[in-house]
């Protein structure tokens, strides 16, 4: 068996993974692949493919843009996958899950309008100090929500906490 032909089979093997999760596949020619699931009203989709130097590129794509990781194997795609859904149907049982949506949806808009100032416009040192400023403020909020708040998901290590 041929290099191409079980590395193939392997990503086969992968998909019906991934189906057996729930997940619906579009695949664009064998190179880039859309994942999609519905927890409730919610979609949650996700976009990978596989570049040049056979690694696999993961981002999230809805309800909101995040880049997930790269990969070296099929297989870390699906395990990112399937802990990444398991994640989000976890938090989908919390009453506040609109909240935190719509919260991530706003980091996300806040990120493109601080790109668009900075490949807009000319700003003033001070103002980046502020804006700085302003950013230790909100993660060192976000730090101590979390060190107020109950932990209820132990399958996965927070990445962003270490």
């Amino acid at each position: 068996m041929t290099l191409a032909s079980s590395r193939l089979l392997r990503h086969e093997i992968c998909i019906e993974q991934l189906k057996k999760t729930g997940a619906e596949i579009i695949d664009f020619e064998g190179v880039m692949f859309f994942v999609k699931y519905r927890i409730g009203k919610i979609g949650i989709v996700y976009l990978y493919h596989r570049g040049t130097d056979n690694t696999y590129l993961l981002e999230r794509v809805k309800p909101y843009s995040m880049l997930i990781n790269q990969y070296r194997q099929e297989e870390e795609v699906v395990t990112a996958i399937t802990n990444d859904i398991d994640q989000f149907r976890n938090a989908a049982n919390s009453k506040n899950f609109p909240d935190f949506l719509s919260i991530d949806q706003d980091f996300t808009k806040l990120v493109r309008y601080f790109e668009d100032l900075y490949l807009y416009y000319n700003i003033d040192k001070e103002d980046l100090t502020l804006m700085k400023e302003e950013i230790k403020k909100v993660v060192d909020l976000i730090l101590d929500i979390k060190n107020r708040s109950k932990r209820v998901y132990y399958k996965t290590e927070p990445k962003s906490f270490k």
